[in-house]
């Protein structure tokens, strides 16, 4: 069934995701802090864009938000003519930021005052993911929100799931995160013993990747990595954002997470080699550095 639906937050997730909403057949409005991207996306979807997220989400029986952290999160919900302050009764916020667990609960709590719903729904599955469909959603909140918008979250995810209550996407998220971290190093530690031991790196990659070693990362980034490319891809600065994030929860809930913590200063290395923008594949660079040869 078509719905009324907002977008919020355009970046280079929230631009295709919203677009397969409006492809889906669902009556999509965007708000995004440049406007002019917003008009774009209006020029290739149709639809309509709004000048504020209240404005956006004043109609909408579902609105989405995808932006970048905690800080972005409460001006678009509750700061300023933020989209809370005109979503009705019985409609659904969806937010796919990667945010801290214990906001989603605040906000949680801020929408069921307010009489509608709030699920904390971060996405793994990269640019490539979000631009083909095939997003991995992870969801905390309530049954009944969940199931009115799993629907929707399917026009762009090829996985979507209800994790528990408020807080519980964002905390998979963290420990999707904490996986990532240690296979990236993993898998740069590998690559560079390869190649210090005369091996063709690239044979290497080839012949592993079909044993037990198989991953997303092997499969996707060490070709990559291998020619020292990271123009692309998932920054190490927002790698740094969720890895704080775990880092704080841990302190929280007592988890030990010596892996995570170690390859968050190998991330500040990196972006003291001028990596900020690189993707986090570039933990390679640090390893590889003129005067570590």
């Amino acid at each position: 069934m078509a719905e009324d639906v907002a977008f919020i937050g355009l970046g280079i997730m929230g631009y295709p995701m919203a677009g397969h909403l409006a492809r889906a057949g669902h009556q999509v409005t965007v708000y995004n802090r440049t406007q002019s991207k917003a008009q774009r996306w209006v020029e290739e979807h149709g639809g309509a864009a709004a000048p504020t997220p209240a404005e956006a989400a004043a109609d909408a029986g579902f609105v989405f938000a995808c932006v970048g952290r905690d800080s972005d999160l409460r001006e678009v919900t509750v700061g300023e003519n933020g989209a809370f302050s005109r979503m009705q009764p019985g409609t659904v916020f969806i937010d796919h930021t990667t945010a801290s667990a214990h906001l989603a609960r605040e906000l949680a709590g801020i929408a069921q005052q307010k009489g509608f719903e709030f699920l904390d729904a971060p996405i793994s599955g990269g640019q490539v993911g979000a631009e083909n469909g095939v997003l991995t959603v992870m969801v905390g909140g309530d049954e009944g929100a969940f199931a009115s918008a799993e629907p929707l979250i399917e026009s762009y995810a090829r996985m979507v799931k209800l994790m528990g209550p408020s807080g519980s996407g964002q905390l998979t998220k963290m420990v999707n995160q904490i996986c990532i971290a240690g296979l990236v190093q993993g898998l740069a530690e590998g690559i560079h013993f390869a190649k210090r031991a005369g091996l063709d790196a690239g044979a290497v990659i080839d012949v592993i990747s079909k044993g037990a070693a198989q991953s997303w990362q092997m499969e996707n980034r060490a070709p990559t990595m291998i020619e020292g490319r990271f123009e692309f891809g998932f920054a190490v600065e927002w790698m740094r954002k969720d890895l704080g994030m775990i880092l704080e929860e841990a302190e929280r809930n007592g988890a030990r997470i010596d892996v995570a913590a170690l390859v968050d200063q190998f991330y500040a290395e990196v972006e003291a080699l001028g990596g900020k923008r690189w993707d986090t594949s570039s933990l390679i660079a640090r390893l590889e550095r003129p005067q570590d040869k």
